[in-house]
């Protein structure tokens, strides 16, 4: 019987066709270093930002006018060198990982929607064990996340002044729909897959499956989440309750995780008391 992969070839063998989308959740954990990203093409050197990473094939944004996007057209086929650094969010290391890959430049292209900001599709020639493992474990750890985000999303949280404090939880969030500007909302339940708030009489319900986003604010994160509205019903005293389901929001998993294990530590301590 042959081996099980090890080390960077099992997250090779597991996550090898996926990628990441740099979002500021993914670029903090990663530990992407600002302002060491560059590109270098010929005698020039481009300062970038990840876009999207691969275990192959990565994508990075640089800020370019059009007739600088057409001159690097030329460079499309050629090699290229990648320089990039990682300190990994929780990482013991003093300092960060650095990297110089040598890559083949697929395309060069202009992002759609945002004038002077180019696109960079690399290959890489060879792709470093180390940064396969960084990939590999932030990947793992979103795993994890998913299948956390079904398990609490069985329970609900009632927000109290005592959970908001042990949750990190400033007391404020905001609902936005389509069109309509951002509006302050009262959370009243939620868990990672639903959440409920009230908000004042004489607000409008919204009809079941009118997508809204959701933007809550904690000391450790700033949660963005996309929603959709399940239920909206007003309640004896006039304010107007709804309810949404929620997307996935690694953020949102991780505050709810430390949560409950915080509630389970403290619950234990006052039996021990």
């Amino acid at each position: 019987m042959a081996n099980a992969p090890t080390g960077a070839a099992q997250y090779l063998a597991r996550f090898g066709e996926q990628s990441i989308a740099c979002s500021q959740y993914a670029l903090t954990k990663l530990g992407v270093e600002k302002g060491q990203c560059v590109l270098k093409i010929d005698d020039y050197v481009i300062l970038c930002a990840p876009f999207q990473f691969g275990f192959k094939r990565s994508i990075f944004l640089a800020s370019l006018s059009k007739q600088e996007l057409t001159f690097f057209q030329k460079y499309v086929n050629g090699i290229v060198g990648l320089s990039i650094a990682f300190l990994p969010s929780g990482s013991k290391q003093q300092s960060p990982v650095k990297f110089f890959i040598r890559c083949l430049l697929a395309t060069v292209g202009q992002m759609k929607g945002r004038e002077n900001v180019g696109l960079f599709v690399v290959d890489y020639k060879i792709t470093p064990d180390d940064l396969v493992s960084m990939l590999g474990v932030f990947l793992e750890s979103q795993d994890r996340l998913r299948a956390q985000y079904e398990d609490y999303g069985k329970t609900s949280i009632k927000m109290t002044p005592e959970v908001a404090k042990m949750m990190g939880y400033n007391m404020y969030a905001t609902l936005t729909e389509p069109t309509v500007p951002a509006k302050r909302i009262q959370v009243y339940n939620l868990n990672s897959k639903t959440l409920e708030h009230l908000e004042a009489a004489g607000t409008t319900p919204r009809a079941p499956g009118a997508p809204v986003a959701y933007q809550l604010y904690f000391k450790k994160y700033r949660v963005s989440v996309a929603g959709t509205i399940v239920s909206t019903n007003i309640l004896p005293q006039g304010l107007v309750r709804t309810v949404s389901n929620m997307a996935f929001s690694p953020e949102l998993v991780e505050i709810i995780d430390d949560y409950w294990y915080r509630s389970q530590s403290h619950a234990g301590l006052e039996l021990t008391e």
